[in-house]
């Protein structure tokens, strides 16, 4: 079975930063952390209006992350200059307008197919993995090999939502079958958003081939409860095939 590697998103790091102005907390000492205790990742996701990662945070994570680096954005010309001048291990390409509150539906690879082609062929050209953040529909995922992503990351709001719920099942059918499209197309897959402690592992367990997680505001509020290093170990161990509870 795939070992599922854990990213930590660091967004709310910064948006608690920037509540007070200064440097506390540092999103660097606090990417140094979280590596030491056992993230396999670190993912950080720069918005135009700068309200939690600016821009200059970049280059100083770029420094000190030896683990894997994951800019998530929408591709506009800045962000495509910033994840150039960078080069993280990975481009997460999502499709939120510029004001959005938070990442809300994934790509129409159909509609949007020129565009990501011509972006993917950019960041491959300088060597960068390339993702695309997918709503669980198998039709979405069959361009992108032609698109030349490397991976695509679902979009799990809607089993996060239905997890509670007699529709678990019936939802998580649709991710099911569209990580298996991937895997056909030999295309790899991540997923993310409102993926916590309670629901990963039954997502884990059921979706075939998730190679990563990315999860950052549910991580964060465990945090404040239980501590970050206990939080991010609580993580990973549910990452695991032999899990139980």
């Amino acid at each position: 079975m795939i070992q599922t590697k854990l990213s930590v998103n660091i967004n709310k790091w910064a948006t608690l930063r920037n509540a007070r102005g200064g440097n506390n907390p540092d999103l660097v000492e606090a990417a140094k952390k979280i590596q030491s205790f056992g993230a396999q990742g670190i993912t950080i996701h720069p918005r135009p209006d700068e309200r939690h990662i600016r821009y200059a945070d970049v280059g100083a994570l770029k420094k000190v992350v030896h683990t894997e680096f994951n800019i998530e954005g929408y591709p506009n010309d800045e962000f495509i200059e910033l994840v150039l001048n960078n080069k993280p291990t990975q481009v997460t390409l999502v499709p939120d307008p510029p004001g959005a509150l938070t990442s809300s539906f994934g790509w129409n690879t159909i509609e949007h197919f020129e565009r990501l082609k011509e972006v993917v062929g950019l960041f491959k050209k300088a060597e960068i993995r390339t993702s695309i953040f997918l709503d669980p529909k198998p039709d979405m995922v069959m361009p992108l090999k032609e698109i030349g992503a490397d991976r695509m990351e679902l979009y799990t709001e809607s089993y996060a939502q239905a997890y509670s719920s007699e529709h678990r099942d019936e939802v998580l059918e649709g991710f099911i079958k569209t990580a298996e499209r991937a895997t056909a197309l030999g295309i790899g897959i991540n997923a993310g958003h409102d993926l916590d402690l309670e629901n990963l592992h039954y997502f884990l367990k059921n979706v075939p081939g998730v190679m990563e997680v990315s999860i950052g505001h549910a991580l964060i509020c465990d945090a404040i409860q239980f501590g970050l290093q206990n939080v991010v170990q609580m993580y990973k161990a549910r990452c695991q095939p032999e899990y139980s509870l």
